[in-house]
């Protein structure tokens, strides 16, 4: 596959990248959302470095990776054992 060069800018800085063209949609999304989350902070906590804003917004993300990687993981669970429940019963039927 090949790969796509694209720059991004998040905090103001330009960073290049080498992605494949079907992830790029995804990345610009994300661009899009960081630079949305850093506005928020800098306005409503009156914070101007932009590392500081940055710092916050990967602890905010990293906060909400956690508690869905969790949660995906307890349901996971539930359904395989609901899925192996109905597995039995069609093959007892059959």
């Amino acid at each position: 596959m090949s790969k796509l060069s694209i720059k991004i800018n998040i905090a103001g800085r330009i960073y290049p990248m080498k992605i494949e063209k079907k992830n790029e949609e995804g990345i610009r999304k994300s661009v899009n959302i960081i630079e949305q989350r850093l506005k928020f902070y800098q306005q409503n906590y009156a914070i101007k470095d932009k590392q500081d804003l940055l710092a916050m917004c990967l602890v905010e993300f990293a906060a909400k990776y956690e508690t869905v990687k969790d949660k995906k993981v307890l349901e996971d669970d539930g359904i395989e054992e609901k899925l192996m429940i109905l597995d039995s019963l069609l093959a007892n039927n059959i």
